[in-house]
């Protein structure tokens, strides 16, 4: 194995010489120099891993030559060694992106523990969190086995998120395997758990937790109630919990949680009935029942998602809430940028509703492009393609704004989604739906263990297209497939996004109420 090759700059190298020969011992290669220019010219010949610098030289300081430094090859770590503990020169150090910043006088082991933690950091953290993994591992297979209620089932998918994102810097795949066979596992048992209760969380709401049609009377009016702030209302289509979590420290910037909070989203989980009962505070059959000028079943012509502001108005108008707000549905960039820029004409509305369709246009455009299919080929690369998105995105642009104009940020979804990798085939007359999480028609054909069958639609707060119409939600990581044309199904949609159906990840919802900082 090569030595780690360390440059060492100090104008007293001198008296450093016990430190050197400390590391030497521990099979660290040591090159010296006593001022920044030599630093440079030694810097320039060699590939060195790693600089410890002095901050206070002759000549050129530590500072100038960390920039020269950084310019050359800005990938190797620099380690700042200073007398001084003044802070300005600590913000110009961080600043300048330095690995580490130690306090003269400096002893070996600080030394040592710095070039651990900025050279073997990658190694001893995968290390770690593969035996924090192994643990836990016995842990979450005996909790699964005992989970017997909502409340269980999201602090469960929670831990298994943890641990994915934990898991997915690491070397070893064999653990990241593992824990994907846990999912699996929790999604059998989750499908079990909601074919047991989903009917009576809709007709005894007392006994069940949030779910969509309950969201914004629960969550949204109290803190609107509280008229300590304007509120700022983030829907982002499709977004699953971990896909928050992972550009959640990116909100955190302008923003800190007050609360977190999960609901879960109705049957099926897809937006004309999870976001429509979001902003109507109605199941779809209820919505169907009052608005039907309003309301679309899969099967009608025309947009399913046209009139959610309308919804909006009339459930305010229930819950007694005489307000000013306004309501905005983004779907491109072009309209997103527009309201970042006029954003500060809605300071003075109690409630700001904004519906943002990216990531639903994301899993969308994984089935139709291959390039997207390329970048999202699992659940790490697609967390990684949101973070990307909202990074460069006008909703970025808009919570900053927001943030400024000390608004109280809430952000949900109307429902997550589900990488699909195995087929169930399905028989249907021509006007079943067409969405492959989800089917409703007359005559459906289907394989009994692979879905959640409702007979009765009204049963689970749903309309009937026809008397005899049922409902199936396909469970797991499954897509429906017709038996005609069947091959064509599913080599385009095997490994897609897909939402409608029985899953943690298109069920239980990330709720965040955050406070501008």
């Amino acid at each position: 194995m090569n030595k780690i090759k360390i440059l060492w700059v100090d104008d007293e190298i001198d008296l450093l010489k016990p430190h050197i020969l400390f590391l030497e011992k521990k099979n660290y290669e040591v090159t010296t120099c006593n001022n920044g220019q030599d630093a440079i010219d030694l810097f320039d010949a060699n590939n060195f891993d790693v600089v410890f610098l002095d901050e206070n030289m002759p000549g050129l300081s530590g500072l100038e030559t960390l920039q020269e430094l950084k310019e050359r090859k800005s990938s190797v770590p620099v380690i700042m060694i200073t007398k001084s503990e003044e802070e300005y020169i600590m913000e110009e150090a961080i600043g300048s992106k330095i690995a580490d910043y130690l306090i003269k006088p400096v002893n070996p082991h600080q030394i040592l523990l710095s070039l651990k933690k900025n050279l073997d950091h990658s190694r001893l953290v995968s290390e770690k969190t593969t035996l924090d993994y192994q643990k836990e591992f016995r842990k979450i297979a005996m909790e699964m086995a005992m989970v017997n209620s909502y409340e269980d089932w999201v602090e469960l998918y929670k831990k298994l998120v943890y641990w994915e994102m934990e898991l997915e810097t690491i070397e070893d795949q064999s653990m990241v395997e593992i824990l994907e066979s846990q999912k699996i596992e929790a999604n059998m048992q989750f499908g079990k758990f909601i074919e047991r209760n989903y009917e009576d969380w809709i007709q005894d709401p007392d006994d069940a937790p949030v779910l969509s049609h309950r969201v914004f009377g629960q969550y949204v009016a109290p803190e609107i109630r509280k008229k300590d702030k304007p509120i700022l209302f983030v829907v982002i289509d499709n977004l699953r919990y971990d896909q928050w979590k992972a550009f959640e420290s990116t909100v955190a910037t302008y923003y800190k949680t007050v609360k977190e909070t999960s609901y879960y989203s109705i049957l099926p989980t897809a937006t004309q009935y999870a976001r429509n009962a979001i902003f109507s505070g109605l199941t779809p059959l209820e919505m169907e029942k009052k608005f039907p000028q309003y309301w679309k079943n899969d099967i009608d012509e025309g947009g399913k998602n046209l009139y959610e502001g309308e919804f909006l108005t009339e459930q305010l108008k229930r819950l007694g809430l005489n307000i000013k707000q306004e309501y905005y549905k983004i779907t491109n960039f072009k309209d997103g940028k527009k309201l970042a820029e006029n954003f500060k004409s809605l300071k003075d509305n109690d409630l700001t509703t904004i519906v943002y369709n990216f990531v639903d246009m994301l899993s969308h455009a994984k089935t139709e492009m291959d390039v997207v299919k390329e970048l999202a080929a699992d659940d790490k690369a697609y967390r990684s393609l949101t973070v990307s998105w909202f990074k460069n995105s006008p909703l970025l642009e808009i919570i900053q704004q927001a943030q400024r104009l000390g608004f109280k940020l809430i952000i949900t979804t109307d429902h997550g989604t589900i990488n699909c990798k195995n087929p169930s085939k399905v028989i249907g007359d021509k006007n079943t739906s067409l969405n492959l999480r989800y089917k409703t028609g007359r005559s459906l054909t289907y394989e009994d263990k692979d879905v959640y069958a409702v007979k009765d639609p009204k049963r689970i707060g749903l309309p009937a297209l026809t008397m005899s119409s049922s409902f199936i939600f396909a469970k797991n990581d499954l897509f429906l497939a017709y038996v005609n044309n069947f091959n064509h199904y599913v080599s385009y949609y095997r490994n897609t996004y897909q939402h409608g159906g029985v899953s943690l990840e298109e069920m239980i919802i990330p709720f965040v109420i955050l406070e501008p900082k």
